[in-house]
């Protein structure tokens, strides 16, 4: 374990908690999954620390070497034009290399996210340790004790869903069935023309004029949906035009292969 771990488990042994197996669960769960993204956070921070420097530092000195090939032959070094050659060659594949293990691997957002969810934990631990924040209503860890648990498995649960759907499960909008809503539109229509032939006679003619009023409200709403469902592609076509905008300057920002 670490430092956080050992302070914490001092803590958890002193909670007033009725079943001594709930101190177990929270040690075994709740600290040894702060204690797993810890680690796999500082490893993936490594990688992506070095990859980044090799990319900066690369992106530096490549257009220090191609500048320094324009001066004067005469004034430059004996087989200088050679080692500007392989310098730039070496310098190139080291940055194109660094930053397609960047992308591959998703270093960047990998190491984001596991200090989100590293810190998004200990956050919680401490408003239940304290009971306050969401849990400031309960009045001993024991009663608090169930909420804890299921806020510690849905940030769990979270954490697992994007990484392993590369975080684009939750960016999956939902498409307007308009065959479906318009079926479940004529079902409705159908129930309430039966339940008003059922209190009015069909002779009164105040059945046509309800059925009528049904009809417009249902043709109505279907409109709205239909005209809700054109905004929603509009936008959603506005979102991709600024997302290809914001791919095309990434792009522009990453140093050309020599």
């Amino acid at each position: 374990m670490n430092n956080f771990s050992n302070n914490v488990s001092e803590i958890v042994d002193d909670l007033d908690l009725e079943r001594p197996y709930d101190k177990a669960i929270i040690k075994h769960r709740f600290l040894d999954e702060i204690s797993f993204y810890e680690t796999k956070r500082d490893h993936t921070k490594k990688y992506y620390n070095v990859f980044r420097f090799i990319v900066t530092i690369g992106s530096i000195l490549l257009p220090a070497i191609l500048s320094m090939g324009q001066m004067d032959p005469a004034k430059l070094p004996r087989n200088f034009d050679m080692i500007s050659y392989w310098a730039s060659w070496t310098i190139s594949l080291m940055v194109t290399s660094s930053n397609g293990f960047l992308q591959l691997f998703s270093l960047d957002k990998n190491y984001f996210s596991y200090s989100m969810v590293v810190e998004q934990l200990k956050t919680e631990g401490w408003q239940f340790f304290g009971l306050s924040g969401k849990y400031d209503d309960f009045e001993t860890h024991q009663q608090a004790y169930k909420s804890f648990s299921k806020s510690v498995e849905s940030i769990k649960r979270r954490q697992v869903e994007q990484e392993f759907s590369n975080g684009k499960g939750e960016n999956k909008k939902k498409k307007f069935d308009f065959k479906g809503e318009m079926q479940k539109f004529s079902n409705e229509q159908d129930a309430k023309i039966k339940l008003v032939q059922s209190v009015i006679p069909p002779q009164s003619g105040i059945t046509n004029n309800i059925q009528s009023a049904i009809q417009d409200n249902i043709q109505s709403t279907i409109q709205d949906n239909i005209k809700s469902s054109i905004i929603d592609k509009i936008e959603d076509s506005k979102q991709i035009k600024e997302d290809k905008n914001e791919v095309e300057g990434i792009i522009e920002n990453i140093p050309d292969k020599k």
